[in-house]
């Protein structure tokens, strides 16, 4: 088959992969020279810990199965199974840790819940004080700046891949084909839209003005290098809130008798914190939804996340030597890993996965691949 994927972000980049893999000649269009937005603007965490039980979750196991088998077929992915730890303080944090242990797939997730001590002994960087720690073992982590550019190095070496960059698909022209604002026409047995949190023009004329898909935004930053091995990935209980695994009546409790500090609240915030290749710390984050999003970032949040990093680590942070803004689509109905709709004949588009992208884009495109009959 002949296969167009239009966005060279991580889920386009994946869709290329499965094609190529299966056999297939591909062309792959980027409006950028490189994608620049939320696939690089990431953790680089595949994160499993805090999945919705059932099919994000088995999206999300299958994807991290498909990390770990890519990254050791393309090392310069950085994949690295580090697992992560979020601790808590106090009983009512301590409780809603519990309550995810005792979940029917705890097991599928890794879930462990440790003293403090034996939280130290696994990531001996966590020196503050806390009451125990949740261990999720099958979380991992990638380099988001450099993935993209690792898998598309490997897929040049095959003669039935090419890249396209710095071309903007304009319109479809027909069953399985584009047109480009060069003004050439790509011609394929199937074009798969995967464009982000670019949701309008081509996207908007041809999935209409009711797309369930919202965009989100968020502020993150990056240190210098810490000094020292961050050997898991780090969350603060706040990610409870935020990921679905974690509800239940202890989390209700938790929301009723300790909200979130007003700025953590305001901006809708869980620390999320994994170190680079290069010793320096990613972290984050922010959620902001509502449009038109600002152009600037604001300081509360980055001093609340660095008071929160040092109250878990013990120490100062490293300097901050970079902050960003980014804008990534997520379904708006929660029970949908991604949105996948055939929008013309021979064209499908799929958006959507949010804060899930990173973590499941390999088995997003598994998926695409197998409905289509690739």
């Amino acid at each position: 088959m002949r296969v167009t994927v239009v966005g060279a972000g991580v889920v386009g980049t994946m869709h290329a992969w499965q094609a190529v893999a299966r056999g297939h000649q591909v062309v792959q269009i980027e409006r950028e020279a490189e994608a620049r937005g939320a696939s690089l603007r990431n953790f680089g965490q595949i994160w499993v810990s805090g999945r919705a039980g059932g099919e994000e979750l088995d999206t999300a196991l299958r994807a991290r199965e498909l990390w770990e088998e890519t990254g050791a077929r393309v090392p310069a992915l950085g994949f690295r199974a580090n697992g992560s730890l979020t601790p808590v303080r106090g009983p009512l944090e301590l409780a809603v840790a519990e309550a995810a242990v005792a979940r029917a797939d705890a097991a599928a997730r890794g879930y462990r819940l440790l003293t403090p001590g034996e939280a130290r002994a696994l990531n001996p960087a966590l020196r503050g004080e806390f009451t125990a720690a949740l261990h999720c073992e099958r979380d991992a982590a990638v380099e988001p700046r450099t993935a993209q550019l690792a898998l598309r190095a490997e897929l040049l070496k095959s003669p039935d891949y090419t890249f396209l960059p710095g071309r903007e698909v304009r319109e479809v022209v027909g069953a399985g084909a584009v047109r480009d604002d060069h003004g050439d026409v790509h011609r394929a047995d199937a074009v798969v839209l995967c464009t982000g949190a670019w949701l309008g023009g081509l996207v908007r004329e041809l999935a209409g003005p009711d797309l369930p898909v919202r965009r989100v935004r968020l502020q993150m930053m990056q240190t210098d290098p810490l000094g020292e091995p961050l050997t898991t990935s780090v969350a603060d209980a706040d990610s409870f809130r935020y990921y679905p695994a974690y509800a239940s009546p202890a989390l209700d409790e938790l929301n009723a008798r300790r909200p979130q500090p007003a700025t953590a609240a305001e901006h809708r915030m869980q620390l999320l914190m994994v170190q680079r290749a290069d010793g320096g710390l990613t972290i984050g984050d922010t959620h902001e939804y509502e449009h038109p999003f600002a152009f600037d970032t604001v300081e509360e949040p980055y001093e609340h996340l660095a008071g929160v990093v040092e109250s878990l680590l013990g120490r100062p942070l490293p300097r901050i030597r970079r902050r960003w803004a980014g804008v990534y689509a997520q379904c708006t109905d929660p029970g949908r890993v991604v949105h996948r709709q055939q929008v013309s004949d021979g064209v499908w588009l799929v958006t959507g996965p949010g804060g899930r992208g990173m973590t499941c884009s390999p088995a997003i495109a598994e998926t695409t691949a197998n409905e289509l009959g690739w």
